[in-house]
């Protein structure tokens, strides 16, 4: 299976895309060929991806730590001396095998280095493979701030192998569910129903799930590839999460990004209501069914000021005020929503408080 995106770049499925990519790197006649990966992935993907990877141009591999925290200009840095001095030039290829950390960094890597190389991604992780890889979207973190530093670049070619999840831990798989459900909730509420009882769900479903979250997020970026209105709407739970998440990282806590972001969309979802865009009920649905998966983040009310503060550097936000991405119905959404210091403070009470 293939979907076709911006810029020339496909999003190729399966086993299929070995053989695309392997004839894509012979008529593109690049120098020479780099494949990032983290500690993790050298030693669980690696292997196979080079095994499946049929060409006779020479391969360097780059390693860098896994985690977030080494999402930064510094490994940045460590990766373009390597590469520059193993020889990379403008006609080299970067590979990024990893998950969202990996494909975030390296694709800022290559738009960057020598004002742009090509860049491939293979996502290794569920999270990576319905979000962070498609879309063109890089980034770094700047001081403990999610995604402060990126460009806009497309990947040459994207290849979700769905073999590559056998590798991973359950709060893995949880973490790329999230943004999942975030598809279903802001585009399809059949599919946030379905996604959202995992009794339902079965292994043999799988493939099809990511496909058709790919679907949606990239008909979305489609219509909209520098984020000026609708593809807003995929921040739906981030300017919370994000927060979530950085205060985490900032205390030495550890929460996957899936797991604040799906926190984030309680905290949204309240806020949607209370600006009458989504009935009580439906509130609770979503409360239910994310808290049915995912365990609550504990912080307390001492807390919540360094939380807040955190969002007031959201990429959202304007002239210092914050615009929050909030649903506006079943599977709708709507974006550019201004929301006041009160009423998150409000919303994130509620959190707090809620069981």
């Amino acid at each position: 299976m293939k979907i076709n995106s911006l810029q020339n770049s496909s999003i190729i499925f399966g086993a299929d895309f070995y053989e695309s990519l392997s004839q894509y790197i012979e008529n593109q006649n690049y120098s020479s060929l780099f494949i990032l990966t983290d500690t993790n992935t050298y030693e669980y993907c690696l292997p196979d991806f080079l095994g499946n990877l049929a060409t006779d141009k020479p391969i360097e591999i780059i390693q860098t730590e896994a985690g977030e925290e080494h999402k930064n200009i510094e490994t940045c840095t460590g990766i373009w001396q390597t590469m520059t001095e193993l020889g990379a030039d403008r006609k080299s290829l970067l590979i990024t095998l990893g998950g969202g950390m990996i494909t975030d960094l390296g694709g800022f890597v290559a738009a960057t280095f020598k004002r742009g190389i090509d860049c491939v991604n293979v996502p290794t992780s569920l999270l990576a493979m319905v979000d962070a890889s498609v879309g063109g979207k890089t980034g770094i973190d700047l001081n403990g701030y999610k995604n402060e530093i990126g460009v806009f670049c497309f990947p040459k070619l994207v290849g979700i192998d769905t073999d590559f999840l056998a590798t991973l831990p359950r709060e893995e798989w949880l973490s790329g569910w999230a943004e999942m459900l975030k598809h279903g909730l802001i585009a399809d509420y059949n599919y946030w129903r379905q996604l959202s009882d995992l009794s339902n769900v079965s292994e043999m479903d799988i493939g099809q799930l990511i496909y058709r979250s790919v679907e949606i997020k990239n008909q979305i970026v489609i219509e909209d590839f520098k984020e000026q209105h609708i593809r807003k709407t995929l921040n739906f739970g981030h300017t919370v999460g994000h927060a979530f998440e950085s205060y985490c990282l900032n205390h030495n806590q550890t929460v996957k990004h899936g797991f604040a972001i799906a926190e984030g969309m309680i905290v949204e979802a309240y806020l949607s209501w209370k600006k009458n865009l989504i009935s009580e009920e439906y509130l609770h649905e979503i409360h239910a069914k994310i808290r049915a998966i995912y365990p609550k983040i504990d912080f307390t009310i001492t807390q919540k000021e360094a939380i807040l503060d955190l969002m007031k550097h959201d990429k959202k936000n304007i002239d210092g005020k914050m615009y929050f991405v909030l649903l506006n119905g079943k599977s709708k959404s709507a974006y550019n929503q201004l929301i006041t210091y009160d009423e998150v403070n409000e919303a994130i009470n509620f959190y707090i408080q809620s069981q």
